[in-house]
């Protein structure tokens, strides 16, 4: 294997550097051919109009049309002298150092680029320069990967170097390229992220405007505000190498960090990113996490506002209403808690809230609110890296130390100890300080016994639990002693998880052990009725095995019964679990039926510090509390008309006797190779309903005005159909 390993790096550093080496003989045989061989154009064609862009259309489940992507004007004109030299100086720095010095193609660019690709290990820089890219977005070169079209490119970056000034060319780019958010053209860009017109942006504005053009859905601010500021003070400090500008400029933009408009006053200098225009959609939280996903499937989130795409999606306006409602009514009463700091700082606390509903069988994401209020605040807390790094889990991640120990052959009635614990430094304890005897992990669970899965998690190991976690698909990170010492409050829940992602492993649970990855679409089409993406038949694979799924079920069931979310059941066959964090700062309910498992959190925002805890209306904030309320009523709202099924009949767990057994199911040896599983578009819950259609080819339109063709649809006939 150690053979194996050396022998694949030596070959990927090969690979690596042929690309090396014959990237500038193939860069400058293409501009020798371009200055020597090619006969240019005698005239540059004009460029696209941006009336060619197309619209796309989203739909639910339904068939109805639920949001185009047109959230800003495409275009705010501006002149040559609008743009301030500072944005100039940074576009230069952040896509093309040698603009002013090549023909139009930049070997030593090209290479520059290259190798920070190689030594960052991704696309860091590109390799094109402005004028290649100009030719490429608006005169008809096209972006496909190809010699020819490279070729072309180069012919026509050579012919507007020769023809246009620097100055236009420069002028002619900033004017279309795309920043993400709908807004082609640094017009519309300076109004969309800053509310201001483009001739009085300042370097750290222009620094984040610049750094936006790679990868616009990457670098917004706005999605992952750390993630932008570092590429913000990138662009900065490339700009001093350049000396474009002065190192008292470079300090005072470094100095004024990225901030939302919405996360209230900033606590000293700033670059301010406005609260956007509220989009002309129904359902932004779930939009958002469509307008995320797309942008990594589809690799290019241009395509959604101007590809003419028509959008598919698994959203359930039923559901997404009834989770819409139920956060309405939680939060409503629940006013921000002032607290003063010690140095008479004045911090607000607001309870957030949010709740997320995965079909288990398809792994379609019916509903999704992310926060209390999109207008004030776009961070959707229901995902993990959307400007959320997620929420402490509480006691809602004992399930999955619970699966771990019956994937090694403990059963639901091994008795463990509930009373008091200390190793090494770590002492647990359990909610309000109640100290319990001798249990079974069943009856701990029900109770939500800290101590007890403490003990547990010792015995199947923290590095075990993790990766049992993870196969159902949290995304936690690997234990860093560092951080978590020996991993063993992780069974507490000291880990961050996201509300998708919560909702959707324990819908694994409800499907046997089949993980269904979550996705907001069913199938994508281009205009001309091409299948771009297709999500309609979900394949799966069999993480847990169906014993220990099952069982887990099983003993969840008695939570909602006789356990921490007593009296909190809907009418019909249902699991979960309630998680609470110290000194209640967060809390969790997570619970499924076989055809629909949902999370809602709730949490203060910012939170409190330790010691600190606030009550909500007069009680306790715990998982039991306000989350399992919220979530039996939003069940019992979005199944309404949905038949009743029963969860599967749990098999004995298998025993695992040999030591060498026990080593595998620890993770000494490889696992056994998963099977895969696969449904049809409406779940196997239901009767079968046919994926959408590819709807007849739309129109071009204008800058001003939508598609207007209307597409009569099938119904998806998704597990929230009355039929």
């Amino acid at each position: 294997m150690a053979r194996f390993r050396r022998t694949t790096k030596l070959t990927q550093l090969a690979i690596a550097l042929a690309v090396v080496l014959a990237t500038p003989v193939t860069a400058a045989g293409v501009v020798l051919a371009t200055q020597l061989f090619v006969p240019l154009p005698a005239v540059i064609p004009d460029p696209e109009e941006l009336e060619a862009i197309q619209f796309s259309q989203v739909y639910d489940v339904n068939g109805e049309l639920i949001h185009t992507y047109q959230q800003f004007d495409q275009n705010i004109p501006v002149s040559p002298g609008d743009i301030p030299e500072v944005l100039k100086e940074a576009v230069i720095a952040a896509e093309d150092r040698n603009f002013y010095g090549h023909s139009g193609v930049d070997i030593r660019g090209t290479l520059r680029a290259l190798v920070t690709d190689v030594r960052e290990g991704e696309l860091a820089q590109g390799g094109s320069t402005i004028t290649q890219q100009l030719a490429k977005n608006a005169y008809g070169i096209g972006s496909d990967r190809t010699i020819a079209r490279k070729l072309r490119e180069a012919v026509l970056a050579a012919q507007l170097d020769r023809s246009l000034s620097k100055e236009q060319i420069l002028f002619e780019y900033l004017s279309i390229v795309y920043f993400g958010e709908g807004a082609y053209g640094i017009g519309a860009a300076a109004d969309v992220y800053f509310g201001k017109p483009v001739n009085i942006l300042n370097a750290s504005e222009a620094a984040t405007l610049a750094g936006l053009i790679p990868a616009p859905s990457r670098y917004n601010p706005r999605a992952d505000l750390a993630v932008a500021e570092s590429r913000r003070v990138r662009v900065l400090d490339t700009m001093l190498e350049e000396e474009l500008i002065t190192q008292q400029e470079w300090q005072e933009a470094v100095d004024a960090p990225l901030w939302l408009a919405s996360d209230g006053p900033a606590p000293g200098p700033h670059t301010l990113v406005v609260t956007p225009t509220d989009e002309d959609t129904r359902y932004p939280w779930f939009i958002s996490y469509l307008t995320r996903y797309l942008a990594d499937a589809l690799g290019d989130e241009d395509l959604l506002y101007r590809g003419g795409l028509q959008i598919f999606t698994t959203l359930d306006p039923k559901a997404q209403v009834a989770a819409e409602a139920v956060t309405f009514a939680t939060l409503s009463g629940i006013d921000p808690v002032v607290r003063t700091t010690a140095d008479g700082t004045e911090v607000a606390h607001t309870m957030q809230m949010a709740v997320t509903a995965v079909e288990p069988p398809t792994g379609f994401v019916r509903a999704m609110v992310g926060g209390r209020d999109f207008g004030t605040d776009q961070t959707n807390i229901a995902l993990k890296g959307a400007g959320s790094i997620g929420r402490q889990a509480g006691s809602a991640f004992k399930p999955f130390v619970l699966a771990t120990a019956f994937e090694q052959g403990i059963r639901p009635d091994e008795v463990y100890s509930g009373g008091p614990l200390t190793i090494g430094d770590y002492s647990p304890q359990n909610y309000a300080g109640a100290i319990y005897g001798d249990m079974t992990l069943r009856s701990a669970m029900h109770r939500s016994v800290n101590t007890t899965f403490v003990r547990l998690m010792q015995d199947v190991g923290p590095d075990e639990a993790v990766a049992v976690a993870n196969r159902l698909g949290l995304e936690v990170p690997e234990i860093d002693p560092a951080r978590d010492g020996s991993g063993l409050s992780i069974a507490l829940g000291s880990r961050e998880v996201s509300g998708l992602g919560m909702a959707s492993a324990y819908g694994t649970f409800a499907t046997d052990g089949v993980r269904m990855p979550p996705t907001p679409v069913v199938r994508v089409f281009a205009p001309d009725g091409t299948l771009v993406l297709d999500r309609s038949q979900p394949e799966g694979e069999q993480v847990l095995e169906e014993a220990t799924a099952d069982n887990v079920t099983d003993v969840l069931e008695g939570v909602l019964t006789n356990g921490t979310a007593s009296g909190k059941g809907i009418g019909r066959p249902a699991a979960g679990k309630t998680g609470t964090t110290q000194d209640n700062r967060d809390s969790w309910f997570v619970g499924y039926t076989p055809t629909l498992s949902a999370s809602v959190f709730m949490g203060w925002d910012p939170q409190p510090p330790l010691d600190v805890s606030y009550r909500v209306k007069g009680r306790a904030l715990t998982g039991g509390s306000f989350p399992a309320e919220a979530w039996q009523d939003f069940m019992v709202a979005a199944l309404d008309g949905v038949p009743v099924t029963d969860f599967s009949e749990p098999a004995p767990i298998r025993d695992v006797a040999s030591e060498e057994i026990q080593r595998e199911r620890r993770g000494f040896s490889p696992r056994a190779p998963m099977a895969s599983g696969s449904t049809s578009a409406g779940g196997p819950y239901v009767v079968d309903a046919e994926p959408p259609v590819a709807p007849a080819p739309t129109t071009t339109t204008s800058s001003t005005t939508t598609t207007s063709t209307t597409t009569t649809l099938p119904s998806r006939g998704g597990l929230f159909d009355d039929d």
